[in-house]
């Protein structure tokens, strides 16, 4: 389903320079009242970004058709310092892996809390499913802007069921 326009219009205007930063906004989200524009709770964003940066680190078990690689190849610089739509669409397999399941706000940031900190402190990546090798700066910048996506779906200062 895509994203309700009405709703998406009001979505934040964020930049991440550092994780530090993308930790910054999720913990003062989650400790105050918030709306979610999406279709996802904030717990089940801080667990999707959690789940792709473990993946980062871990390795991803889907890759992106050949297709869509190499047509991405020329947009790879523009996709680490920019931001991104909304809307992104991925594979049926990778969708199912990378959704986030159903989670407390608490627990979707203490898996958030603990991806960051093992960015920080491992140097190991595994290859990008969509852009292929890349460094440990390029994909912190990947998870920045993923971060950013994300999260200006929430609103703060707004109660929702979210």
């Amino acid at each position: 389903m895509a994203p309700n326009p009405a709703l998406t219009d009001q979505r934040r205007q964020l930049h991440f320079a550092s994780l530090d930063e993308v930790l910054a906004d999720a913990e003062q989200l989650a400790a105050q009242p918030h709306r979610t524009l999406g279709q996802w709770s904030l717990g089940q964003i801080f667990a999707h970004l959690a789940i792709f940066m473990q993946q980062s680190l871990d390795g991803f078990d889907f890759q992106m058709p050949a297709v869509v690689r190499l047509a991405a190849r020329p947009f790879r610089k523009r996709f680490l310092t920019r931001p991104w739509p909304s809307g992104i669409r991925f594979p049926r397999r990778a969708a199912a892996t990378l959704a986030p399941p159903a989670v407390s706000v608490e627990e979707g940031l203490q898996r958030l809390r603990a991806m960051i900190d093992r960015l920080k402190r491992e140097p190991q990546r595994h290859p990008s499913p969509l852009f292929g090798e890349m460094s440990a700066a390029e994909w912190n910048q990947f998870h920045c802007r993923h971060a950013a996506l994300h999260l200006s779906f929430v609103v703060p200062g707004e109660s929702s069921a979210g």
